[in-house]
């Protein structure tokens, strides 16, 4: 069976509906010319072009298109003319889905050549109320974030890559000397290099059934009532502030069932709750609610933006922080549950906010 490759074509007019190929431009103008000089004549094109072309085809398909039937007229072959019912076929039956398709891309194109419009790509730790953002964005301020949610510690990574424009992270408050969050973020961020945004404080606990069936408090409590925890994935900055947690609860991986089961979501870790799989998982308070769980809140930490200092005055980060720092984004951000502003848009410093450069080695 042969493959089906879709293009496009941008341009100041649209040169007609549907999806066109090339092969079945020649064959329909060789069947209305009966030649293939009159073809080519059709197409704009050389009959040296049009003649070698469907040589070629003929070659690829491994089939022959045309009868070349010397001083005959030409004209399609059986299979020739299969294909070209195979297209009618196709386009009748796809036209509403490709009307559809064709509108989404000049949509989505239609902000590239919009002046006034800003994209920014922004790779993350998991947030609701970064979809929040993400909405209010295109609705208010013709801001388009791209959005790419990933560990806190591969998003960074990926900003120092060059692969995004900014990056989102959460850490405790004021994080201590030999913190997990220290070991972690310290050797991917550089005064004087990246600049922090103010975003959010946010707080994060553990999801449980509703009733809290094993009296849960917290860390300490899970090898005693034995239940089964879901981890998130290594790299996120949740995994960090469990490792911080089981850390000060003096335990150790092994003394939790499931510490090595792991899920890549806030809201997948809870669903996991929901469903019964798993008894306990630390989330944000928004995760826990949407799925009817109780909520046992063990701590606040702040969530940052990070990018770097040689794109803080660039319009997109300029409308960024313009957003973060309206009325309307501080409302939309307490409404969420556990959730409050954190000096939204101003840009911090990183040695106020993490002061581990003054820590020593």
């Amino acid at each position: 069976m042969h493959t089906i490759d879709l293009s496009y074509a941008l341009g100041a007019q649209r040169t007609g509906g549907g999806i066109h190929n090339p092969l079945i431009a020649l064959l329909q103008a060789v069947r209305a010319a009966g030649s293939i000089s009159g073809a080519a004549k059709a197409l704009g094109q050389s009959y040296r072009h049009v003649w070698g072309e469907l040589k070629r085809w003929e070659a690829d398909l491994g089939r022959p298109l045309i009868v070349w039937d010397k001083g005959q007229p030409a004209r399609l072959t059986e299979f020739g003319d299969k294909l070209l019912w195979a297209e009618q076929q196709a386009q009748a039956r796809l036209a509403p889905q490709i009307a559809a398709l064709q509108a989404d891309l000049e949509r989505a194109f239609a902000v590239a050549f919009d002046d006034g419009a800003h994209v920014l790509t922004l790779f993350a730790s998991h947030d609701d109320a970064l979809v929040r953002l993400r909405a209010m964005a295109a609705d208010h301020a013709r801001l388009h974030l791209d959005i790419r949610f990933c560990g806190s510690v591969d998003a960074i990574a990926a900003l120092n890559e060059g692969r995004c424009t900014m990056a989102g992270f959460h850490t405790p408050p004021h994080p201590a000397a030999g913190s997990a969050a220290q070991q972690a973020y310290q050797p991917l961020l550089q005064p004087g290099r990246h600049k922090i945004l103010g975003f959010a404080r946010r707080r994060q606990g553990l999801a449980v059934a509703a009733g809290n069936p094993l009296r849960l408090a917290g860390f300490a409590d899970l090898p005693r009532s034995g239940a089964r925890y879901v981890n998130r994935a290594l790299g996120t900055g949740t995994r960090l502030v469990a490792e911080q947690l089981l850390q000060a609860a003096q335990l150790h991986p092994e003394d939790i069932d499931g510490w090595g089961s792991d899920e890549p979501s806030h809201a997948a870790v809870a669903q996991a709750i929901a469903s019964g799989s798993a008894d306990a998982g630390l989330v944000i308070e928004p995760a826990a609610r949407a799925r009817g769980l109780d909520f046992v809140p063990l701590l606040e930490e702040d969530y940052y933006l990070v990018c770097l200092k040689s794109v803080l005055d660039e319009p997109p980060v300029q409308a960024l922080r313009t957003l973060l720092a309206t009325d309307a984004w501080q409302h939309a951000l307490r409404v969420l549950p556990g959730y409050e502003p954190l000096l939204s848009g101003q840009v911090l410093s990183l040695t106020e906010q993490l002061p581990w450069w003054r820590f020593g080695d």
